[in-house]
Order: C-alpha cells, then sequence, then structure tokens
C-alpha cells in the first residue's frame, strides 16, 4: 500500500517556529502516553513551538511535560454530547487562535473524537492518530473515531497493519496515511555496569545464579502474563520470572502462580518509571499479548540487546522476524513458549545472533534520529500547504 511521502527539501526551511497544539488524553503511563511525552521530549522547540492540551491534569508522567517547560492547558470535557464539552470545544477554538496554533496533532481515540472537528473550525491542519488494532474503551466509540478521521488532513499509524486498517476498514485515503513506528532514544541503547546490573536483580530478589525471563508491560488480560506464569511452570527450577509493571490482573496472576507452585520463582517489581531500559536485567525478554499495535517493550529489548520471544499479534511481526530478530511463538500455547525459552537458554550462539540482530534492527529503524526527523518533516509539509483549508477527507 502506497502511504503519504514525507519530503524535507531544504528549501522548506522556517525562518520561525512552527506552532503545535499537541493533545493527549492523560499523563498516565501506558504505550501511547509513553511514546507521546518520548516524542516531545526529542522534538526541536526551536522550530516546533509547542503547547499541550490534556483532558486529565494528574498522572505520573505530567512532571516530564512541566521539565520540558511547555505550557500545558488543561481541557476538562465531560460526556461528549453535554453542555460542558461544547463549551470546552469553544473555549478550545479561542485558544488556538489567540496562541496562533497551525498544527494539532492528536495521539489517541479521545482526542482524536473531541479535537479534530474543533480544530477544524479554527482553520488548523490536523493530524489524527491510529496506535490500536481492536483494544478500543468503548465499541460505541468507533464510528465517532472514524468521523474524526473525516477532519483529519493526516493520520499516523504506528504499524503497517494499522495504516493498511485506515485504509481498507476507516476508508482513509492512503495518500493521508502515515506510517510512522514507535521510536528509541539513544539512552535505550546504554548498558548499566555489571554492578548496577547484579544489584537491581538483587532488589528483585531473584537468585544470583538465576537464569531470568522478563516482561515490562501493563498487568492487564490483554498482555496475558498467564500465559507466561504457566511456561513457567514447564521450566527448570533454576528459571526466574520478573514481571514489571502494574494493573489489574496482579491479584488473579498471584494466585496462579501460586497454583502452578511457581511463586518462589515469580518476582512482581511493580510499575517502575524510570529512564533506564530495564530489559538488560533480563536473559530473555517476552511478550505474549492477545493483541498490540506497536509495543514499545519489543524495540526497547531489542535496543537492549535481549533475546525475545513473542506471539505474532499486531505489529509484533514486523519487528520480529522468527529466528532472525527474535521468535515467535502462538498464542496460548505455554508449552510452546517454555520450549524457546529453553532453547534459548541452552544456545547461547543463537541467544547472541538474535541479541546482535536485534540492536541493529532496532538502530536502523526505530531510533528517533530515524523516527523524529519524519514527523518534523510532517509538520513542516502541513504548515506550508496551501489551498482549501476546509475541504474535509472525500
Amino acid at each position: 500500500m502506497r502511504t503519504a511521502a514525507i519530503v524535507a527539501p531544504a528549501s522548506m526551511a522556517l525562518a520561525r517556529a512552527v506552532r503545535v497544539g499537541y493533545c493527549i488524553d492523560s499523563f498516565d503511563i501506558g504505550g501511547t502516553e509513553l511514546n507521546a511525552v518520548r516524542t516531545l521530549e526529542a522534538l526541536d522547540r526551536q522550530r516546533f513551538a509547542v503547547t499541550v492540551f490534556h483532558f486529565h491534569a494528574t498522572g505520573p508522567l505530567r512532571a516530564r511535560y512541566q521539565a520540558l517547560g511547555v505550557r500545558l492547558v488543561h481541557l476538562p470535557i465531560g460526556p461528549l454530547y453535554s453542555l460542558r464539552t461544547a463549551v470546552q470545544g469553544v473555549r478550545f477554538v479561542r485558544l488556538l487562535n489567540r496562541e496562533g496554533i497551525e498544527i494539532v496533532h492528536t495521539h489517541d481515540l479521545y482526542t482524536n473524537i473531541f479535537i479534530a472537528p474543533w480544530a477544524r473550525v479554527a482553520g488548523c491542519r490536523v493530524i489524527a492518530s491510529r496506535r490500536w488494532l481492536d483494544a478500543t474503551p468503548r465499541p460505541g466509540l468507533l464510528p465517532l473515531n472514524r468521523l474524526s478521521y473525516r477532519f483529519a488532513h493526516r493520520v499516523i499509524a504506528n504499524s503497517a497493519l494499522a495504516a493498511r486498517l485506515l485504509v481498507s476498514e476507516e476508508r482513509v485515503p492512503a495518500t493521508r496515511v502515515v506510517e510512522l513506528p514507535n521510536f528509541l532514544e539513544e539512552r535505550a541503547f546504554r548498558r548499566v555496569t555489571p554492578e548496577v546490573h547484579s544489584a537491581r536483580r538483587r532488589g528483585w530478589e531473584v537468585p544470583e545464579d538465576a537464569f531470568v525471563v522478563g516482561t515490562v508491560a501493563r498487568l492487564v488480560p490483554v498482555k496475558n502474563q498467564a500465559m507466561l506464569l504457566r511456561a513457567l511452570a514447564h521450566l527448570a527450577k533454576d528459571v526466574h520470572l520478573v514481571l514489571v509493571g502494574g494493573g489489574p490482573s496482579r491479584p488473579g496472576l498471584e494466585e496462579l502462580a501460586r497454583a502452578l507452585q511457581v511463586a518462589e520463582r515469580v518476582h512482581f517489581a511493580g510499575e517502575l518509571v524510570e529512564t533506564t531500559n530495564l530489559h538488560q536485567f533480563f536473559d530473555v525478554s517476552v511478550l505474549c499479548s492477545r493483541s498490540e499495535g506497536f509495543p514499545n517493550t519489543i524495540i526497547e529489548a531489542l535496543a537492549a540487546g535481549c533475546p525475545v520471544v513473542a506471539t505474532p499479534v499486531g505489529g509484533i511481526p514486523e519487528v520480529i522476524v522468527d529466528r532472525r530478530t527474535g521468535l515467535l511463538v502462538p498464542l496460548d500455547e505455554p508449552e510452546t513458549l517454555a520450549a524457546r525459552v529453553a532453547e534459548l537458554r541452552e544456545d547461547t550462539a543463537l541467544r547472541t545472533q538474535l541479541s546482535e540482530a536485534g540492536v541493529a534492527s532496532a538502530r536502523s529503524k526505530y531510533h528517533q534520529s530515524v523516527v523524529i526527523t519524519q514527523l518534523e518533516a510532517l509538520y513542516r509539509d502541513l504548515a506550508h500547504e496551501t489551498g482549501d483549508r476546509g475541504a474535509l477527507l472525500a
């Protein structure tokens, strides 16, 4: 499928900063939320002046936005059809006009639905997003989200599969679709010292001689950590599992670990907000998800040089090519997963091969110098577009 090209000729250089309205739902921790703040941290703010509009005022990621010194504007919307929401929409239009915002960039389902129509009323160029496949908060929002794409000049997809679905299911013209994957900062490739490595494992109460399987993901049903626990029951006693992340599935997973008699080999690290790439503390990184768009955790594992075993869902097969950049296992086959982990434990040559290939792939395809350059070019292209600013998608 041919999607919109991003071109950045030197003749298009701007003498002033492009003013961008950056729109997020919340400051909570999740794949979309982390990608949004990382993107803003990587943008050249000499060339792009950003105002961040947000629906929820608090959350663990707010401090990272504040550290950037960008203006934060709270839009406390209510139900979509409420008077309060309409009032906030009018306020938003006035803010866009007063700030001289040229580009409005939404990052998730809720901001697509609310922001895109009002941004068009203000005469802005609109970039919407699709960062998911089938996991949405409420199915009833999908028709509204599909409508929101008609107000967008471009729609960013974070995987080739999401890009295809935008064209085939959402009926967005391919010329308006831009495939832009998640990315990695240089720090994702950095390694800690052996002393720090050992200290972190001790902090998780992992035995010094253990073979460590780990995962970094929210503890929610779609991430399917139960499959990993069941696989652990088929592995040798010196294989330990570290689960990094918080969420509602934790009590059930703790109960399952006890039922499988592996609780002493399972270590719940909780939700960790830090810049260190946690995958470097594992011998193997696993993701057993039932559904994914384009998971940050996979490319972070590659950057850490940690061999990956994952289920082939969503955008994962675009990143993990079986036995080249990782290993793929069928969904809900814990015995197969256990066999792949055991293979990696015994075959150090295979671990080294996958580690080196993973780092090379992550650096060439997903480094921020590659991806952010494309996003900045998209912002510049839209800032220079001329023509009918009121026309909706055909």
